[in-house]
């Protein structure tokens, strides 16, 4: 197996190369058990927040960022967007996605008792990685539905086109790749995207 050297706030990490489609790898950047690297980014990520009353996310990748997050910024909770549609869920609302790295349609759910929580708050959205925007794009048309003002999109990295939006906030680029014949990976232009 291969592995990109990836580095953000003095952290060092060996990512291995994932091909997520035929013209496309990534460098596998998964947060869900890296402690250490989410105690680090979440106080940056948090000085780069405007004033919010709530943080949201999808299940599941977001919810280690987003808890560091709520807990540095003295919440009590949080809110999570599920991923299917569970027993104890009333007048649930959703909404349907497909992102980079699913590569399949999922349904993101909010529970009626969750969407109370984003009534009339000043939301901001988490997630760990911002690539096509798509999901959290679903997030996003959630929060609303459920009647919530969202100021902020926050990621740890970003990726492809979400590189150049305005719109979100990051700490870092991260890069995509382009398998090549012989195994190795080339690394895309983000402007190619």
């Amino acid at each position: 197996m291969q592995y990109f050297d990836f580095e953000i706030m003095g952290l060092k990490r060996k990512l291995p190369f994932v091909k997520v489609g035929e013209h496309l790898a990534l460098a596998s950047f998964v947060v869900l058990s890296d402690t250490e690297l989410i105690q680090t980014v979440a106080p940056e990520l948090m000085k780069r927040l405007p004033e919010v009353d709530v943080l949201m996310t999808a299940e599941a990748k977001g919810i280690c960022l987003t808890y560091e997050l709520s807990r540095l910024m003295g919440m009590k909770d949080f809110v999570v967007a599920r991923k299917s549609r569970k027993p104890y869920m009333q007048n649930a609302i959703s909404h349907s996605v497909r992102s980079v790295t699913t590569q399949k349609e999922q349904t993101l759910w909010l529970d009626g008792c969750e969407a109370e929580k984003l009534r009339g708050k000043r939301v901001a959205l988490i997630d760990d990685v911002i690539a096509t925007g798509e999901s959290i794009e679903a997030i996003e048309n959630l929060a609303r539905a459920a009647g919530a003002n969202v100021v902020a999109k926050a990621a740890i990295l970003a990726e492809l086109q979400s590189v150049h939006r305005s719109d979100i906030i990051y700490l870092k680029e991260h890069f995509v790749f382009r398998p090549n014949p012989d195994g190795t990976f080339t690394p895309l232009e983000t402007l190619e995207q």
